[in-house]
Formats: structure tokens, sequence, C-alpha cells
């Protein structure tokens, strides 16, 4: 059967008139009026950023997605910290220890940890890591790189 179902008014009442008008079409929102930009990068193209003798990062911002590639050696340390941002992280080789929500997680090459916003945790690399993490909305105090908790000798 094809077509909208319509249903019937009881007995003795009008069935009610519904607004059938299309709505106006929306006004662009600042959003939608900036262009976004097809980006292709290899990871080669990008500077490996120093941020302690055990920590280094590449990352590309989209316009509401960042994807980083984060290289850890073995016994670097990531100070709890929290942060707004809904972060996905996949290791690609090696395997960060996480306390976070009161747990240990040991996170493996293959595996995923999705870490909603807001929620402190902290890393440790058991041995030397390559983790790729994609940040919802991108890290501004990584873009600015005023991420102090990150700079440090371990």
């Amino acid at each position: 059967m094809t077509g909208k179902l319509k249903a019937k008014a009881p007995a003795g009442r009008k069935a009610k008139k519904t607004n059938t008008r299309s709505r106006a079409p929306r006004t662009a929102t600042n959003r939608a009026a900036r262009k976004t930009e097809l980006q292709y990068i290899p990871w080669e193209t990008i500077p490996l950023e120093d941020l302690n003798p055990l920590l280094q990062r590449q990352f590309v911002v989209g316009q509401e997605i960042m994807v980083a590639r984060v290289l850890l050696k073995k016994g670097c340390i990531v100070p709890e910290h929290s942060h707004h941002n809904e972060q996905l992280t996949y290791i690609l080789e090696g395997a960060l220890k996480f306390s976070i929500d009161g747990r240990e997680i040991v996170v493996h090459a293959g595996e995923v940890l999705c870490i909603p916003g807001h929620m402190p945790h902290k890393a440790e690399a058991l041995e030397d890591t390559v983790d790729l993490d994609v940040f919802n909305p991108p890290r501004a105090d990584w873009i600015n790189k005023t991420d102090q908790y990150l700079r440090g000798e371990k």
C-alpha cells in the first residue's frame, strides 16, 4: 500500500485540519555559511611536535572533528586531566593503561576506548605506543598550545 494513512475522527467529531503548507527555507547559519574544504594530508607531511622527551604528536583539524597521531615511549605518563571534548582512542601499536572512572583499563593494539566529555582520565604507556585520538569538537588547547599538562618531563 502506498501513500500516507490518515486517522479518522471519532463519530460525532470533525477531523482536525492539518497544515500542509511547507515551511519557508531557513536562513543559512554561520556553520553552513563557512565552506568546508576537502583535505588530503599524509602523516609524513606533518611535523612531529615534541611535547616532552617521551611524547610526540601530530594532528589534523577539520571543521568539527580532530584526529591526532600520538607517539608515546614506554613509561610515558599523560597526567590526569579532563576536557569537554568527546574522545575516541584507537591503539595502533603498543598498549596504554588508563585510570578512568575509578578503574584501570589496559587498551592494546587494535582496541578502542571511548571517553565521554568531562571525564577525568590519565594514561601510562606500557610499551612504545602509537595511538590515534579523535576529538569532537577539536581540542582548542592543543591547537593553541596551551596544553601545559602534556609538556612536562614525563
